[in-house]
């Protein structure tokens, strides 16, 4: 499993960790040490994912469909 930043990390990359995480978990044959740090960094993971679904409905909200059908935005959209 990676240590990578959460900050460097994609949607995806966050989920595929925390699927990780999990299984880990559920399996319950690590020692209880390492299973609190592994749901400390699930914790963080979860909390990185919802951060990064939040961003993408507000991205998603910013655009509105004009008179044509064609996407019309209300407002920039911030480049990553």
């Amino acid at each position: 499993m990676t240590e990578k930043p959460l900050a460097e990390m994609s949607f995806e990359e966050a989920m595929t960790e925390l699927e990780q995480v999990v299984a880990r978990l559920e399996q319950g044959e690590v020692a209880l040490e390492e299973s609190i740090a592994l749901y400390e960094r699930g914790a963080k993971l979860r909390a990185h994912c919802d951060a990064k679904l939040r961003d993408a409905q507000e991205k998603v909200e910013k655009i509105r469909l004009g008179d044509n059908g064609v996407p019309a935005g209300t407002g920039p959209l911030e480049a990553e």
